[in-house]
């Protein structure tokens, strides 16, 4: 969990037990912002985890040619 979002959570329950609004959606913004990195993060990683297995079948396919070659 991203700091964005622990700390807009806080935020966001300070604004609801002071009573200040402002503060309170400060927080849900925060929260949200927090949230969006995470999903951009684990989304970024996914697609770098297939990229590299695309790159490892193809280097395997290679392999496998060159050594039917032979």
């Amino acid at each position: 969990m991203d700091t964005d979002s622990i700390e807009g959570k806080a935020k966001e329950v300070q604004g609801k037990l002071t009573g200040d609004e402002s503060r309170e959606a400060e927080g849900r913004l925060q929260e949200t912002w927090g949230k969006a990195k995470d999903k951009t993060d684990d989304a970024w990683e996914e697609t770098k985890d297939k990229a590299g297995e695309v790159v490892n079948e193809r280097a395997e396919r290679k392999e496998a040619e060159e050594k039917a070659q032979r």
